[in-house]
């Protein structure tokens, strides 16, 4: 089960590494090199800066990565939907850009392990109710969600006693929340991020909600089953990143307004 640990700035951060696990014992001296493929249109994970050069969260992990494993890397850049084909003609070696982890792509490509997790989070007006009193199996109040969504399915779930008014999209949602319409939106946390960023009407109210089953396994590398050797590599990477605290490191520095 992912545990969630409170960093000294106050923002929750998840703790994605097993301290019972064994590293993998592959010599990494045999992984001289990696092809990261990226798209450019993706920010704050992969995107321009105004100097026309790729940036963000997963362009800085991925040279994170090849110095811990001591490997030498590239980054190319994609369209979004030539990604998958560009890797499986063999431009790169993996790809490094939020593929989603859905049945579909676990038959083409192999997955590393999670170094972000997307979970579900409360949004609502910071003179709704305090967040530290915010009880949401005691709420009375009208729940905006998108219809049709993995969030509509995991609140009918886990909340069936709630009063849910379903929106077209998360955007929507929002509106309803900064026109005060709505009391309380459940929605992606990292998207709400983003628009939390721009709007400071509102905050996270309670606590992160992981599911794999409804909000999916989060953002990994993807590799062809043929490079095995590199999805290990990757994995020990991340492993290493995670413990020495770098993977926090970039996640402070590339989301102001925190997701967990």
């Amino acid at each position: 089960m992912l545990q969630i640990i409170v960093a000294a700035s106050g923002q929750n951060l998840p703790n994605y590494v097993d301290p019972s696990a064994y590293e993998d014992t592959l010599d990494l001296s045999l992984i001289t090199s990696i092809r990261f493929l990226t798209s450019a249109d993706f920010p704050p994970f992969n995107f321009k800066d105004e100097g026309g050069d790729i940036v963000g969260f997963n362009v800085e992990l991925a040279a994170a990565l090849c110095k811990e494993i001591g490997a030498d890397c590239t980054l190319q850049s994609w369209p979004w939907a030539q990604l998958p084909k560009a890797l499986e003609d063999g431009q790169g070696d993996v790809i490094i850009a939020g593929l989603n982890i859905n049945e579909e792509n676990g038959r083409r490509f192999e997955f590393s392990q999670s170094y972000l997790q997307l979970p579900g989070r409360f949004v609502g007006r910071n003179t709704s109710a305090s967040a530290v009193d915010f009880d949401p199996q005691k709420l009375t109040s009208v729940i905006g969600v998108q219809r049709g969504s993995a969030h509509f399915a995991f609140i009918k779930q886990h909340f069936p006693k709630m009063i849910l008014l379903s929106f077209d999209s998360e955007l929507d949602v929002f509106a309803g929340i900064e026109a005060g319409t709505i009391d309380f939106g459940f929605v992606d946390g990292m998207r709400a991020s983003f628009w939390l960023n721009q709007n400071d009407c509102c905050g996270f109210f309670g606590g992160p909600y992981f599911s794999t089953e409804y909000f999916g396994g989060g953002l990994a590398v993807a590799v062809l089953p043929a490079k095995g050797d590199i999805l290990r590599a990757i994995n020990i990477g991340l492993r290493r990143l995670g413990e020495r605290g770098k993977l926090d490191e970039l996640y402070f520095k590339w989301f102001a307004v925190g997701f967990y």
